[in-house]
Parts: C-alpha cells; sequence; structure tokens
C-alpha cells in the first residue's frame, strides 16, 4: 500500500488531520475494482501474499476481480471510499456484519478456483485457515473493519479518519453492521499488526482499544504476521 500495512481482514488509517473539503464519500461501485485493488492489497500485503502465495502483482489482479463481483467479502457491495475533487478514489474500507457472512467461506473456494483453479486453491485454502486463527472471523454481534487504506499521496490530509466516521454515522451505517451507538448497539472491531504502531496510535485516537490476546500465535504463522484486535469504544480516553 502506499499506505500503513495493515491485515486483509483489518484496515490502516494512515491521517488524523481536517481532510480537504472537497472530498466525498460513496458506496463502492464495481467499476471501482481497478482503483481499488491496489488500495485492498495494500491494507495487509504480507498478509494477502501469505495467503495467496503468489507475487503481489498477482495478489492485486485477483483482488481486482473479487472486487468487481457481486457477493463475497472482497466484492464491492462491502467497501465504501472516499473520492477527491478529481474524481479518483483516494481511500477505501469494507464493513463485514457477522450476521450476513455465511456464504463468505465458500464463495471464497469458489473465487479462488475460478480464478486460479482447483490445483492452486487447495493450498491457498490452507494457508487462509492458519491466517484465520491471528484473524477470526467477526461473531454474530460483531461487524469487523476491513481493507482499509489510503493513497500515499492522501496521507496526513485526515481522509481515513474522515471515512470511518462517515462510515459509522452516514446514511448506510445501520444496513452495514455498523450501528455502534444505535438501539441495537453492535460490536465494531478491527485487527493491526503488532508491528504497525503508527496504525493502532490512530485507532487509539479514532476511538479503539486493544483487547486482551486469548492464545498464542500459531506456529505455522509467520512472525510478522503476528496482529492485535481492536475494539471501537467511543467513550474511551484517547
Amino acid at each position: 500500500m502506499s499506505t500503513v500495512t495493515a491485515t486483509p481482514f483489518a484496515f490502516a488509517a494512515p491521517d488524523a488531520q481536517a481532510p480537504s473539503p472537497a472530498l466525498t464519500f460513496r458506496a463502492a461501485r464495481a467499476s471501482d475494482a481497478a482503483a481499488c485493488a491496489p488500495l485492498v492489497f495494500a491494507s495487509g500485503a504480507h498478509e494477502f501474499v501469505f495467503f495467496l502465495g503468489v507475487p503481489a502483482a498477482q495478489c492485486i489482479a485477483f483482488l481486482a476481480f473479487a472486487f468487481a463481483l457481486s457477493g463475497g467479502r472482497f466484492s464491492w457491495r462491502r467497501h465504501e471510499v472516499a473520492v477527491d475533487a478529481r474524481g479518483e478514489i483516494v481511500a477505501v474500507l469494507a464493513a463485514h456484519d457477522g450476521r450476513r457472512i455465511l456464504a463468505d467461506d465458500p464463495h471464497v473456494v469458489w473465487t479462488l478456483a475460478r480464478y486460479f483453479g482447483i490445483l492452486r486453491t487447495v493450498p491457498m485454502l490452507l494457508r487462509g485457515l492458519v491466517l484465520e486463527t491471528e484473524l477470526p472471523k467477526p461473531k454474530r454481534a460483531q461487524t469487523l473493519i476491513a481493507h482499509c487504506a489510503t493513497r500515499t499521496d492522501a496521507r496526513g490530509t485526515g481522509v481515513f479518519s474522515a471515512l470511518f466516521e462517515r462510515a459509522l454515522r452516514g446514511e448506510v451505517a445501520s444496513a452495514r453492521g455498523l450501528d455502534a451507538n444505535g438501539e441495537a448497539a453492535r460490536e465494531i472491531v478491527l485487527d493491526v499488526l503488532v508491528s504497525n504502531t503508527r496504525a493502532a496510535a490512530l485507532y487509539r485516537r479514532l476511538g479503539l482499544v486493544a483487547l486482551q490476546r486469548r492464545k498464542p500465535r500459531s506456529a505455522r504463522l509467520p512472525a510478522a504476521l503476528e496482529s492485535v484486535r481492536m475494539r471501537y469504544e467511543p467513550r474511551a480516553e484517547r
């Protein structure tokens, strides 16, 4: 990413200032695949390379393919984007509502098999299971924020902070399972690499707190992919 690195089911938020008034925010579209795929990859480059076992360019090509699909965890339907005055996408994030992810696993199998073929898909799925021990799926009462990144030239401008706030308080927040402050409040979580101290510091400013780790990292997972789960607690001290 030309941004701070996070995980494929997590996000990176590399800014904290006031955003430009020229920014607009909207739901992603299938036609955004080419612009969003490099950002989604950048949100967790090391994790995607581990999971897919292919070079970065191939990871991005796969993500562009998966982003344009109408369903699945990589689909445009899960994403929100920030767009600058030139109409270019400068930031992205996704939301995975734990009540609506039942079909995600079979869809990932189908998407990988369709793109890479069955023989190459099997070891990818095995690595995915290892990765999931570190980056668990959201529970039914949770919504996982993921795939977030900001383009390099937009860092430090407040783009991600604004996109994050919009996602939690915009018109479609409840539909995306991001109604953290609503009557049916949900637990909003995300994962960040332990080494990504810059992103973790920003998340704390946005109202997220680190949760205590419950089990050690899998010995089959590279140490560089050790992560911490954080939870949105807007009243927590920042």
